[in-house]
């Protein structure tokens, strides 16, 4: 497949607003998003700040749709619906009415290049200052700790002052990952946060995830956000895991090992916690049956 001119793939609105060196926050669907932290916190963006699309992109170019067939509603003899999936950059306004971007959608299934220059185009078109990416991972940690975030940017003075979770490894790419490495090589100020969800947590919704994601870009960019909402149901689970946990001695058991595991790393223990989610890491069964009733009926409550 021949790459596709970078400006045939998007079409700018016109009559643009006065934006004034906005933070553009990416958050493409496609990746690992553990306890769906990414979705949450940029749903929680485009519907608590208001939002209105400033440029589409060409996702007939973009997807494969037999990878990732999207939902047609069927109405008992006809048709009734069709979810057109919609790559775009919206605009959005912080709590103090400070203007950013969103690029929400999903991530392209080819032509990377091609799209991370197109963004990097509309990057400079709107004025962009930074670039921040959204992602969640599952790792072996415990839920009763501070949920730790892994941090990177074009410039490391950017996230100097976060944690080196992770040392020198390899991962599978994203679309999300290579725009921040693109955006770099160009001149462009870009970073990204990875919060780093309890493993057993990672196919529920878990919003204090979310939260953690919204803090730190908040920190980064400047930006306010009103997350009251967000709050409210991050509580309301951690009372829900609380009381799962507390109600069997094989899940406290392993939250247990699991915070011993975690308090010996800060301590100093000198490796990545990604190291020592190998053979070590508590299967589902080691969990218990109470934890995945639970994960099960917040997945259902999800959905």
């Amino acid at each position: 497949m021949p790459r596709l001119d970078p400006q045939d793939l998007y079409v700018l609105e016109p009559d643009l607003p006065q934006l004034d060196a906005p933070v553009l926050v990416q958050a493409l669907d496609g990746f690992v998003d553990a306890g769906g932290a990414k979705r949450l916190a940029r749903e929680h963006l485009l519907q608590e700040h208001g939002s209105r699309v400033l440029a589409t992109f060409d996702v007939d170019a973009l997807l494969d749709y037999r990878a990732r067939r999207p939902a047609m509603t069927f109405d008992e003899d006809h048709w009734a619906d069709y979810a057109d999936p919609q790559l775009a950059i919206h605009l959005a306004h912080d709590a103090e009415g400070t203007p950013f971007l969103v690029l929400a959608g999903p991530e392209p299934d080819v032509q990377w290049e091609a799209f991370t220059s197109a963004v990097r185009i509309l990057v400079q078109q709107l004025g962009v200052k930074t670039t921040v990416g959204m992602n969640s991972i599952p790792m072996a940690v415990p839920h009763t700790r501070p949920l730790g975030v892994i941090a990177h940017a074009t410039r490391p003075e950017m996230v100097s002052g976060y944690e080196r979770w992770v040392g020198t490894v390899q991962v599978p790419s994203s679309a999300g990952h290579l725009l921040e490495y693109r955006l770099g090589q160009a001149g462009h100020d870009a970073a990204g946060f990875a919060v780093a969800v309890p493993h057993y947590l990672a196919e529920a919704e878990y919003p204090a995830a979310a939260l953690s994601l919204l803090g730190s870009v908040a920190l980064l960019s400047g930006l306010s956000f009103t997350t009251d909402a967000l709050e409210a149901s991050a509580e309301s689970v951690r009372l829900q895991v609380d009381q799962t946990v507390g109600g069997s001695d094989e899940v406290r058991g392993v939250v247990e090992a699991l915070e011993r595991q975690y308090d010996a790393y800060l301590a100093g223990a000198g490796r990545s916690l990604l190291a020592q989610m190998g053979g070590s890491l508590p299967t589902a069964e080691e969990i218990g049956d109470e934890l995945e009733a639970f994960l099960a009926e917040q997945a259902e409550d999800g959905s």
